[in-house]
């Protein structure tokens, strides 16, 4: 089981989107806090599109040997909202939903910029350097969207999930947050768990990719040629 299965000759535009992917993720995180009146993250140095306080080593290096890692996560402290579930909601879900903008804005800019023929001289190295550019920022954001939304610690699904349940029902989810980690871990690196748990739901990455290139197409017309981009 592999979240990322890399193609050699594609690795440096899938490093490309996943850093500007994790970036987009985590300054959604820290600039939301910042803006409710949490500054913890401003403070060290979150509230930033630069990527380097955002990437963690150890995570980048997961992704690399086992398709699956992680960015630092942003600390907040939501006793500093006014509202601490209503906010927290907020901040919690931003993260996704900046990943699933991103992949919205790239596709579109993708198609945009085929559509003006800027490309039709282009040799077929630059043509295809730039489409998957463009394809990955777009595949990784969309699984960085969907994955983020499963509602298993410590992912921000399970932080909305958590906020929006009653009380008695978030302090059990709280006592055993901490096994939930683990079942989590189980749950990835396990292949057999993985493909009957949240495999099936990473699946429809691929539905949702080719069903918004297709959008795009629908718009700017059918531009890009993304088999020969990806061959």
């Amino acid at each position: 089981m592999e979240f990322l299965p890399f193609n050699f000759e594609h690795l440096p535009f899938q490093i490309l989107a996943i850093i500007v992917a994790f970036t987009a993720h985590e300054f959604a995180h820290a600039y939301s806090a910042y803006k409710f009146g949490d500054p913890t993250a401003y403070k060290l140095g979150r509230v930033t599109l630069n990527p380097m306080p955002h990437i963690s080593l150890l995570g980048f290096v997961f992704i690399l040997l086992l398709g699956f890692g992680w960015a630092r996560p942003v600390p907040v402290n939501r006793s500093n909202f006014k509202n601490p579930r209503l906010m927290s909601i907020v901040v919690s879900a931003v993260g996704p939903l900046s990943n699933l903008l991103v992949a919205f804005v790239t596709a579109a800019a993708a198609y945009a910029l085929f559509a003006t023929g800027a490309l039709n001289d282009a040799s077929l190295g630059a043509y295809k350097a730039v489409g998957l550019i463009f394809f990955y920022l777009v595949q990784i954001n969309l699984l960085l969207f969907i994955f983020n939304l499963i509602p298993l610690p410590p992912l921000d699904g399970y932080r909305i999930v958590e906020d929006l349940a009653p009380r008695p029902l978030r302090l059990q989810m709280m006592k055993y947050e901490a096994w939930g980690v683990y079942i989590f871990l189980l749950i990835v690196f396990i292949t057999p768990i993985y493909n009957v748990t949240i495999g099936p739901i990473l699946s429809q990455v691929v539905r949702m990719l080719f069903w918004l290139l297709g959008l795009m197409a629908s718009w700017f017309g059918n531009v890009v040629d993304w088999q020969t981009i990806l061959a």
